[in-house]
């Protein structure tokens, strides 16, 4: 399946910094943002409605994130710890004061909240007591991202090291170097059986989940640094998007790559594309960017 057709759908604006998380809602038409301006805005996926904007923090967020089971919107308000949102009722129900650093990346296993900090640490909380349960140190550099396959909680670092951690133990059981810089996304293929990692030195690997994560594959994938990777639900597909300032479209089976998304093109970002979402609505996808603005994209597979 490598025939497709790309369109840009709509652009959404009202940010005043750039745009870094995006998390999707409650339902298949819901999103959210927010950015350097601390602003949490609620979206339609079908953009017939201006943002809403439901809270406020003080300083940037660079990562939110949704936890369908309970109705709640994580946010990783920098510098301040995580601010709980419920999506139901747009009012914050609770805060947690963990770090005075960035928060990276967040991700949930169960009832356990893992948080990646600008402080080399990885703070393992409760979200049922909201306690703090662990703070795993493994190295100064910054905790850049985070994934989970299986039994495994893997974290990028700005030491250019990839490191397993047993989720049950909160052992360190893995750790090589992978890129030649910081490893600054991370994402599962949808089986399992590999995971992708993507670098500010701008290459794309991917790695044998199911061997020892041993290189498959190494690819110059971008000219600089690689922020983002989705797939599509099926996993035929993933998208990268890159600090320079574009989106492409990869044929997972053979890692080939089909399709640069530019400004020139189709109407791409102005600037360094952050992060990116497959949604299931319309297999919409949805990018942000340091140019303070959202693109809604059809990617149509056939």
């Amino acid at each position: 399946m490598t025939s497709f057709e790309i369109k840009k759908f709509k652009t959404l604006t009202g940010h005043n910094g750039a745009v870094y998380p995006i998390s999707l809602g409650l339902t298949e038409d819901v999103f959210y943002s927010s950015g350097n301006d601390g602003m949490i805005v609620e979206w339609k996926l079908d953009g017939s409605e201006d943002g809403r904007m439901i809270a406020k923090v003080n300083n940037s967020v660079y990562s939110m994130l949704t936890v369908m089971e309970t109705g709640h919107l994580i946010v990783g308000h920098n510098y301040n710890g995580i601010h709980i949102i419920d999506l139901e009722k747009k009012t914050e129900t609770g805060s947690l004061q963990i770090t005075d650093s960035a928060i990276f990346d967040m991700k949930m296993n169960r009832k356990h909240l893992f948080i990646a900090t600008g402080k080399g640490e990885i703070i393992v909380v409760d979200m049922r007591s909201m306690d703090i349960l662990k703070r795993i140190k493994l190295s100064p550099s910054n905790v850049r991202s985070l994934e989970i396959i299986g039994d495994l909680l893997f974290a990028g670092y700005s030491d250019n090291h990839i490191r397993a951690i047993d989720l049950k133990g909160l052992k360190e059981v893995k750790a090589w170097q992978a890129h030649k810089n910081s490893v600054f996304s991370l994402r599962k293929e949808p089986s399992g059986k590999f995971l992708l990692s993507g670098s500010r030195d701008a290459h794309l690997k991917i790695w044998n989940a199911a061997a020892d994560f041993s290189l498959k594959e190494s690819i110059v994938a971008h000219m600089f640094t690689i922020n983002s990777i989705e797939f599509n639900r099926s996993g035929s597909h993933f998208l990268t998007g890159s600090m320079d300032k574009t989106i492409k479209l990869w044929y997972a089976p053979e890692s080939r790559l089909l399709k640069v998304i530019d400004k020139e093109r189709f109407g791409g970002h102005l600037s360094s594309v952050n992060k990116l979402v497959w949604s299931n609505y319309k297999n919409r996808v949805i990018s942000c960017s340091d140019d303070r603005t959202i693109s809604l994209w059809d990617i149509q597979l056939y």
